[in-house]
């Protein structure tokens, strides 16, 4: 199992945030998601590291897939609530879950290997 490590906190972080921009999301609609106490990266973590230590990466990248279904079941519940054409043209066109299948499936390559 991979540990949980500043440089993999790190990793997360930087995907969180290209992941919250290509979904038209901000930090506080992952926070009200995560049902963390604040939107600061280090809150979030908080959540995300808890996750990590009851079930790994696994659990932590089906959590992120929970909440993606979550939004794209509702995609004008966005906090800026200016609801982005885009990025709703985006999410339904496309396969919702692209991103975080591409981790789930480096987490489980990593985890056999």
């Amino acid at each position: 199992m991979t540990r949980w490590s500043r440089e993999l906190e790190d990793d997360l972080a930087a995907l969180l945030k290209d992941w919250l921009k290509q979904q038209g999301r901000t930090q506080s609609d992952l926070r009200r998601s995560l049902r963390a106490t604040s939107t600061r990266m280090p809150a979030l973590m908080e959540v995300l590291e808890r996750e990590h230590v009851l079930g790994g990466m696994p659990r932590l990248a089906e959590r992120l897939c929970a909440i993606e279904a979550e939004w794209a079941a509702d995609p004008g519940s966005s906090a800026n609530g200016d609801g982005d054409s885009e990025a709703v043209a985006t999410q339904s066109s496309g396969d919702p879950f692209g991103q975080l299948d591409l981790l789930l499936r480096e987490i489980r390559d990593d985890c056999t290997s």
